[in-house]
């Protein structure tokens, strides 16, 4: 059984399955380990595994399938309401940090980080796992358990390079309290099989919260942004930040040499289709619908205009809303609650891309004989048009990941690619939108 599964694990692997959520190598005891954090980052076997360690393993992998129906039934029986976009949930609001640090140095209105803070503040836990970037080597991200105020702070912002927050699933299992667990949709889903089998592992996870996820990117998209600024190597770097400053922020290189790198967050988004993880493409769950809270920008105009970062926050659990309904009595937040069709149409781009555009993309694949994950439903029969708009997509994106797509683009300015990427954005969401939000609440 042993060599079956772990046959099974590579077969995820070799077809872009994998999600680098860190499951298997936290499980392993050493026996799976990641690769080259700077180049394909994906998870390798290096000693032998025992039959039922690997069958413990594979059945926690999310790659292969993870049942959105059957869990949301296991954890959210008794939320009042549901949109096949959304997720299960209590409320969805609009709030930020009222702590005006805590609000500017996160990537949105901060709520995250907020609750950490508060959470560890009231001792309701004892430590959090979170992210922030390395510190030996700050071009890469690390997970870590914060037990104070300034690890928690020091972990704010979105990072948009491969993270494996699941590989410290020993050091979860070897805490002694409470733990506040934070990670992406893939990441959550594998806690989420851990928990239904009762392992040790996740014993100690009281809470679990997490952004929105869009995509991810490879660390090729660092190399790539440094070579166009005249860098070619980035253990030169001394800090990285992918949401500097004021919201919505500026991606933000600092090298060892005093250099300051940065581009506005929204054109640095043109690495985005030449440096994609192509699992990013075939993740369904853009608001993180297996935590007890999920959080991510509130893309409006009504907010954007404002600055300063707001979030839209979905308490799914009983306890997710409790915690928010006291942090709001605390004034530790502000929240206003806003109606499922809102929260809908202030993320439509995003929806439209994990819940119509995943999907085409698996029948695409299924076409050309490869395996999709299992998420227990599906979405089908939309407009002829939005087959075709994800042709388009779909091909741009293999055209761009390109080698020679991505040597030509390191030859073009980024400020001026940044801003012809955000007006080609623009225009097509422009001519794409009665296609994307067609029928969408």
């Amino acid at each position: 059984m042993s060599v079956q599964s772990i046959d099974n694990l590579q077969h995820v692997i070799d077809h872009d399955l994998c999600n680098r959520c860190g499951t298997c190598v936290g499980l392993s005891g050493g026996s799976i380990v990641f690769g080259d954090k700077t180049g394909d980052y994906l998870p390798g076997v290096i000693a032998d595994i025992s039959p039922d360690l690997a069958d413990r393993i594979w059945n926690a992998c999310p790659g292969k399938n993870f049942d959105f129906p059957g869990y949301r039934k296991l954890h959210f029986s008794e939320a009042p309401h549901f949109h096949l976009y959304t997720g299960a949930y209590q409320n969805i609001f609009i709030g930020y940090a009222n702590d005006e640090n805590v609000r500017r140095n996160s990537a949105s209105g901060g709520i995250l980080t907020a609750i950490l803070l508060w959470l560890l503040k009231n001792r309701l836990i004892d430590g959090a796992v979170v992210t922030r970037m390395s510190k030996k080597e700050p071009w890469l991200a690390e997970t870590f358990i914060a037990t104070t105020p300034e690890g928690i702070i020091e972990a704010a912002q979105s990072k948009y390079i491969i993270t494996s927050v699941n590989e410290i699933l020993p050091q979860m299992e070897a805490f002694e309290g409470k733990l506040a667990y934070v990670g992406l949709p893939g990441q959550v889903q594998g806690i989420r099989k851990l928990q239904a089998a009762n392992d040790p592992s996740v014993r100690n996870i009281e809470y679990i919260f997490g952004p929105f996820y869009g995509n991810t990117l490879h660390f090729s998209s660092i190399k790539s942004f440094l070579r166009s600024h005249g860098e070619r190597n980035f253990k030169d770097i001394a800090s990285l930040h992918f949401r500097y400053g004021e919201w919505p922020g500026n991606m933000r290189i600092e090298m060892k040499n005093g250099r300051v790198i940065q581009l506005p967050k929204f054109h640095a988004n043109y690495l985005i289709p030449f440096h994609i993880l192509k699992n990013s493409l075939l993740c369904t769950d853009l608001s993180n619908e297996f935590t007890d809270i999920s959080g991510g920008d509130a893309w409006a105009p009504v907010y954007e205009e404002r600055g300063k970062g707001f979030s839209m926050v979905i308490a799914r659990s009983v306890k997710g809303k409790e915690i928010l309904a006291k942090m709001a009595a605390d004034n530790v937040i502000s929240l206003q609650e806003i109606d499922e069709n809102e929260a809908i149409t202030m993320h439509s781009h995003g929806y439209d891309l994990k819940k119509r555009g995943s999907f085409i993309r698996m029948k695409f694949r299924s076409l050309v004989g490869l395996p999709n994950p299992d998420y227990g439903y599906e979405l089908k029969d939309f407009p002829f048009g939005r087959y075709l708009m994800e042709l388009v997509v779909t091909s741009l994106f293999m055209f761009l990941g390109t080698p020679i797509a991505r040597w030509v683009v390191e030859r073009i300015p980024p400020s001026f690619i940044g801003r012809i990427f955000e007006k080609s954005r623009t225009v097509w969401k422009r001519s794409t939108y009665k296609i994307k939000r067609s029928n969408l609440t």
